[in-house]
């Protein structure tokens, strides 16, 4: 089913140079938007507060890992690609079949513009209509952008994973946090 919608800027204006730029849109995340959502995740990667991956993977293997029925790309018609969100499954259990775990990521020339929030809305309304009943995230404690954003979008914490894991040599919390839906049964 197509899936669009749009997003006004937020807090945009002239000072900043964001004003006058035409409203994000998001569409159903395409191998033709592969070279924009590989950049972006880049971006993210670079700036050392999104993932533990050090590298970028091929569009394969990040193709392999994503749901093809929920990942959607945030576009302005100007500036390319500036965000995706997509989800994947957590476990191949029966009984975890309406639980996925969601990567959002928006650049940072976007910040602000109601990028993430479009894109959880997306990732929301299609995951509760294929009969989803929980999307989970793990994000970095420091991420304190992420976290609000998640927050702001009926996300709750549930826990944190202590020093799960090193980043370039550094452990890392990782907060967990869940979204329950309120129509799926």
């Amino acid at each position: 089913m197509p899936h669009e919608t749009s997003s006004t800027d937020r807090g945009a204006s002239s000072a900043d140079g964001t004003a006058n730029r035409p409203a994000v849109r998001v569409l159903p995340l395409t191998p033709a938007h592969a070279r924009g959502v590989l950049g972006v995740f880049d971006e993210g990667m670079r700036a050392g507060n999104a993932t533990f991956e050090t590298q970028v993977p091929t569009w394969d293997e990040w193709d392999a890992r994503h749901s093809a029925a929920h990942r959607f790309v945030a576009l302005d018609g100007t500036d390319g690609v500036l965000g995706w969100a997509a989800v994947a499954s957590v476990s191949s259990r029966a009984a975890y079949a309406g639980v996925v775990e969601l990567s959002v990521y928006v650049a940072a020339r976007a910040h602000g513009r109601g990028v993430g929030g479009a894109l959880v809305r997306a990732v929301v309304a299609s995951t509760e209509a294929a009969g989803i009943w929980t999307v989970q995230s793990g994000v970095f404690r420091e991420n304190i952008a992420s976290l609000a954003l998640h927050e702001r979008h009926g996300f709750r914490v549930v826990g944190v994973r202590e020093r799960i894991g090193r980043r370039d040599g550094v452990w890392r919390d990782v907060v967990l946090l869940e979204r329950r839906s309120a129509v799926v049964d």
